[in-house]
């Protein structure tokens, strides 16, 4: 300000700068219209307000986050263990040895799955023993003693019905009977073994005579192997799992609901497709 511009409290005809305004810069001052001494400090209000609305926050700000990552990361849903399941069979009697060995072989063409040990899980079951009831040779293709196998010869097996590649379910992955398709495998089994595990998606192979091994990639892993075991009436329970935990599940005992006491086997049609990795 000028100091010779400035007019003195006792000038006659301009009123004296009042003391209100001397205001540091940057701060912000409301004076009042009634009564200039009520003046109110707007920085201190914003301030005291600003508190105000932080405590408030922060006495909820736990539950809020709490809640919100609720939604975020749902529960894990799955189960503590392996529970002992009976199969039922297709027509909803109980599934003992001898209708499977009966009712199934390494020739049979449709896909026999059920859910074990959660409801999202698939499995194939599968006997690999021949149709007509003679031991496997090159001109009569089958397996007996299959590790893990149940049965009068050992030839009845379970394994997840879900690539180990991307995740593929059943039927896009299927059991291949022999002669399905021209392909064949040097295996333990035989020398020239045409049945398999195979799926569409991407040529992934695995051998069902021998716990479910990779024949072709891109899958590294086998299928993980279901253990089954029967009473003394021949009844097919389902007890365990071992292997890799199944493809999309961070164990095979959750990311989904457990499928209980019981769980029946169900019939589907396969999807053949004879491609496979070069």
């Amino acid at each position: 300000m000028n100091p010779a511009l400035d007019c003195p409290s006792s000038c006659p005809f301009v009123e004296a700068r009042s003391p209100h305004f001397e205001l540091p810069v940057g701060q912000v001052r409301r004076v009042a219209a009634v009564d200039p001494e009520r003046d109110v400090d707007e920085t201190k209000r914003n301030v005291l307000k600003l508190l105000a609305v932080a405590g408030i926050v922060g006495a909820g700000g736990g539950g809020l986050v709490g809640a919100t990552l609720q939604y975020v990361q749902p529960p894990m849903v799955g189960i503590s263990s392996y529970p002992k399941t009976q199969l039922i069979d297709v027509d909803g009697s109980p599934l003992t040895v001898a209708k499977v060995e009966s009712e199934y072989s390494v020739a049979t063409s449709d896909l026999y799955l059920f859910d074990y040990p959660l409801q999202n899980e698939p499995n194939f079951l599968l006997n690999l023993a021949p149709a007509n009831g003679q031991a496997p040779s090159a001109s009569n293709p089958g397996a007996w003693n299959v590790p893990m196998g149940i049965g009068t010869h050992g030839s009845i097996v379970a394994y997840s019905a879900i690539c180990q590649h991307l995740g593929c379910p059943a039927p896009a992955i299927s059991y291949y009977p022999p002669g399905t398709c021209t392909k064949t495998f040097p295996t333990p089994v035989s020398p020239t073994q045409t049945f398999y595990i195979h799926c569409s998606c991407h040529g992934s192979t695995y051998d069902p005579a021998n716990e479910a091994n990779n024949l072709t990639g891109p899958a590294v892993y086998p299928l993980p192997l279901t253990v089954l075991t029967n009473d003394e009436d021949g009844n097919i329970y389902a007890v365990g799992s071992q292997g890799q935990p199944v493809k999309g599940h961070l164990s095979t005992l959750t990311g989904d609901y457990g499928v209980g006491t019981t769980s029946q086997v169900a019939k589907e049609s396969p999807v053949i497709l004879c491609s496979f990795p070069s």
